[in-house]
């Protein structure tokens, strides 16, 4: 049985939802991150399948390649308010980042055109001097913090361990040039290897039709590509290449060569937190809010009197309610003043984009038609649809309650954290000023003030001083800017990220960003 399939056959509850569908939802949320079309990874994961069986794999391997294909790049959108200092608008740079072979002198010039791209004249010399001084260093690392994140969603997901080496290995090439540098030849998975260059086949296709991609995939050849495979997409390609712009969600969940049963509640209520907290790592600044959100609204709605069908929805649209950031640059999210017009409305699409990914089967259809709710207010002046008070069911009041609670207690680059007593006179005044419901607002203050972490009980055995280290590492803050806020050394600060890594079982910021959400760790960073 593969992942979370055998416990989910001894359940007595079915959640009437398949890992699958999870999976594929997930696809439209890279497929925003990328800059591409709704369905391309789909597109790109049925390509990946008729390559597959033209090499004859059996079904256990095709198992494997089909959570590959489907998820190979849903790493590519985090910390992207670090691809936002590095290139500007993260999302266009990786759009357009698919024309280029990513290794050595090509990939630095791409680099060098965008460094700073849509900043001050200040920042882009400096981001170009970065670039040149270090080769590419801070892009390497990137990289390679998107490949360890996928990892540990592929596992909250309880997908196959082949399933997680192939999307950790998202940006490593044949040639050996890409991430992790040791990988090269065949030992780069099988699975990433045919995925890689059915995604690029599909973007090609659709850009310059099936000869000409078919020819610039030729070019990569022996360097980003296998050339064995490569052979194979040369091999009658339209017949490989058929209709696939006709290819929906329905279709690429058929696909699947090894048909796994509905989840149960808890497993879906597991897979959908692990969902939310990948999410918050679009932003360093973000991670924490999907767990945090969801314990308020959970805590809310069971003192409100909600039943339990609906205490168990508040919480999993909080868990998921955000998914749709990957679909906003990180240059918006890490605007440190107001926003344009038009940046506002692209940041207030994003509670749009999390009811499209979720949009089917009908139990994720409600979570994400909820989800969409978080940012409406009682009186219409919320988005993205408007809603006045009597179509915002108490289940939505709750969850956008919750939502700004504790979106005010972490920090955000256009102001700082509040404290819970200023979070929830914030709260009250849009109560008192009907745009948001009272009940619900004295609910979440009182279930989020009396959730403070206990310093003795030290999660993870680590001691205060380490999660003090900690909640400033998950915030994106480099070790000596930790040392200068804490008033140590660098030196000391390089000490204690060496024993939270060793405590945590982790061996980078993404990682331990994940541990420190689950542990409740990242309130007011």
């Amino acid at each position: 049985m593969r992942g979370l399939q055998a416990a989910s056959i001894a359940a007595v509850t079915s959640s009437g939802v398949r890992v699958s569908d999870l999976i594929t939802a997930l696809s439209l949320a890279t497929d925003l991150g990328l800059g591409q079309p709704p369905e391309h990874m789909m597109r790109a994961a049925t390509l990946s399948m008729r390559i597959g069986r033209r090499l004859g794999l059996d079904d256990d391997d095709l198992a494997t390649l089909y959570d590959v294909s489907v998820l190979t790049y849903v790493g590519c959108p985090v910390f992207g308010d670090e691809g936002a200092r590095l290139f500007g608008d993260d999302i266009d740079f990786r759009a357009r980042a698919v024309e280029v072979d990513l290794a050595g002198f090509p990939a630095m010039i791409f680099m060098l055109r965008r460094a700073g791209s849509g900043t001050g004249a200040v920042n882009r010399v400096r981001q170009s001097a970065t670039l040149m001084r270090t080769g590419g260093r801070q892009v390497v690392q990137q990289m390679a913090n998107h490949c360890a994140a996928a990892g540990v969603l592929a596992e909250g997901l309880g997908l196959h361990p082949d399933v997680r080496a192939g999307i950790e290995q998202s940006y490593a090439r044949w040639d050996g040039r890409g991430v992790p540098r040791e990988l090269s030849g065949e030992d780069v998975s099988l699975a990433a290897r045919i995925s890689h260059i059915a995604e690029a086949a599909e973007v090609l296709q659709r850009a310059v039709g099936t000869d000409e991609a078919v020819d610039l995939i030729r070019a990569r050849s022996g360097t980003h590509f296998d050339p064995r495979l490569v052979d194979v997409v040369d091999r009658h390609p339209e017949d490989l290449m058929r209709e696939l712009d006709a290819v929906e969600q329905a279709d690429l969940v058929d696909l699947e060569p090894v048909a796994r049963p509905p989840l149960d509640d808890d497993a879906l209520d597991d897979a959908l937190a692990a969902i939310g907290d990948f999410c918050d790592l679009r932003c360093s600044f973000f991670a924490g809010h999907a767990v945090g959100t969801a314990r308020i609204a959970e805590g809310a709605a069971i003192a409100l009197g909600l039943d339990a069908d609906d205490v168990r929805l508040v919480r999993r649209a909080a868990l998921v309610h955000d998914v749709g950031r990957f679909g906003v640059p990180g240059q918006v999210w890490a605007t440190p003043g107001p926003l344009s017009a038009r940046d506002r409305e692209r940041m207030q699409l994003h509670s749009y984009y999390v009811e499209r990914i979720f949009s089917r089967p009908e139990p994720l259809r409600r979570v994400g038609l909820l989800a969409a709710t978080h940012h409406e207010r009682l009186d219409g002046t919320g988005y993205h649809r408007h809603l006045p008070a009597p179509l915002l069911a108490r289940t939505a009041r709750v969850l956008a309650a919750a939502d700004a609670f504790h979106a005010m207690t972490q920090h955000r680059p256009h102001r700082p954290a509040r404290d819970e007593d200023a979070a929830a006179r914030e709260l009250r005044r849009d109560a008192a000023s009907g745009r948001l419901d009272a009940e619900s607002v004295e609910a979440v203050i009182a279930t989020a003030t009396h959730r403070r972490v206990s310093a003795a009980s030290r999660p993870g055995g680590l001691t205060t001083r380490e999660i003090e280290v900690l909640r400033e590492l998950c915030a994106g803050r480099a070790n000596k800017a930790i040392a200068s806020r804490l008033g140590i050394s660098t030196k000391t600060v390089g000490n204690h990220v060496e024993h939270i890594y060793t405590k945590l079982g982790v061996t980078n910021r993404a990682s331990a960003t994940l541990a420190a959400s689950r542990l409740g760790l990242l309130a007011q960073t």
